[in-house]
């Protein structure tokens, strides 16, 4: 596709006003419309923006059968003027296109991606939430629909984008459970990939660690169970003796963009940042003699999670009472993406009528 011509149809009635959209979970409520993209016969074609329905499946559909499904997380946001805004839309093209390349699918032309998504919030623009804290977030996903039974990789996909308007993720403080018996990725797998499979293995553990007082876990690796990779649905940062440490990309832990925008902001205040790998007994040795000063973890869904401890080996690790670099870091991003803060790293992207 040279020059994208994205087909639209209205739905005949909206659904945003039977909603309380300022007061509705992620993932509860959707919006009106939805982008779908095909690709056969080797190319990628029929771009449009239709009214959100059920999508007809074959049981055979590989993706159903051999996982090749991956996604991405994004949020829209407006502007002090009224303008819906994307932030960073060009780096999870990328990131959509090297979890493809990894799970051996078709990537999906940048212009797709991108004009896709402008459509479809320049369209749903009435969905976004006005309260602080509020966004609508974004799911575009692609998967295998071709029908066959055999182990290969498919010849024909499905690139849609959905919206789904959502308050703060967590609203309070995080305590996380240092998972010891399961593991998420090692290397060599598919733990830098956003593919769907890596979450499906990390539902059980979750639901245990829930069960028992923790609001997501800790991954640790996969061989020595003592390296610390990244939290369930984020990355994860420490300040300790006044630095800040990241676990580093060892091809097991997801390159998240909220990440890297966090990086860049804490090198800006003029913080001391490495990437390097973490032991968790380095973690309990801070909290001993008083270096450990605050955590939070990454992501897009939760912006910035302030982490309160982490239980480990059936004790805790008390990580700090307050965040105040990670409120700086939330209230900047979040200032950045409404306008209220100069985008001085040219992130935002304005989603014109």
């Amino acid at each position: 596709m040279k020059t994208l011509d994205i087909k639209i149809t209205k739905a005949t009635t909206s659904k945003l006003e039977t909603v309380d959209i300022n007061n509705i979970p992620l993932g509860k409520a959707f919006t009106d419309h939805m982008f779908i993209c095909d690709y056969e016969d080797g190319v990628w074609k029929d771009a449009r923006v239709v009214p959100l329905d059920t999508i007809p499946t074959h049981p055979a559909a590989m993706a159903l059968h051999y996982g090749q499904a991956i996604f991405e997380g994004m949020k829209a946001t407006v502007d002090a003027d009224g303008n819906p805004q994307l932030f960073r839309p060009a780096d999870n093209a990328k990131r959509l296109n090297f979890s493809a390349r990894r799970m051996g699918m078709q990537e999906i032309p940048e212009e797709i991606f991108v004009e896709g998504l402008k459509a479809l919030v320049n369209i749903e623009r009435n969905w976004i939430p006005k309260q602080d804290g509020s966004t609508l977030y974004l799911r575009p996903f692609m998967y295998a629909d071709e029908p066959h039974i055999g182990m290969r990789a498919a010849t024909h996909y499905k690139f849609i984008i959905i919206a789904t308007p959502a308050g703060p993720f967590f609203k309070e403080r995080i305590k996380l459970w240092a998972e010891k018996q399961y593991i998420r990725a090692a290397a060599g797998g598919t733990g830098e990939a956003k593919a769907a499979g890596n979450y499906a293995a990390a539902i059980r553990p979750t639901e245990i660690a829930k069960s028992n007082g923790y609001n997501q876990v800790l991954w640790l690796d996969a061989h020595e169970h003592k390296y610390i990779q990244e939290v369930g649905t984020m990355n994860i940062f420490f300040k300790i003796d006044g630095k800040f440490i990241t676990p580093k990309l060892d091809g097991s832990v997801l390159d998240g963009i909220t990440r890297k925008s966090v990086m860049t902001l804490l090198k800006d205040f003029g913080f001391d940042l490495t990437e390097r790998r973490i032991t968790i007994d380095e973690i309990i040795e801070a909290e001993k003699n008083g270096t450990l000063e605050e955590a939070f973890g990454t992501g897009t869904a939760v912006n910035i999670a302030m982490i309160e401890s982490i239980g480990y080996d059936g004790g805790t690790i008390h990580v700090s009472d307050d965040n105040p670099i990670g409120e700086k870091v939330n209230n900047t991003l979040d200032g950045i993406k409404t306008g209220k803060v100069e985008d001085k790293f040219d992130w935002m992207l304005k989603v014109t009528k």
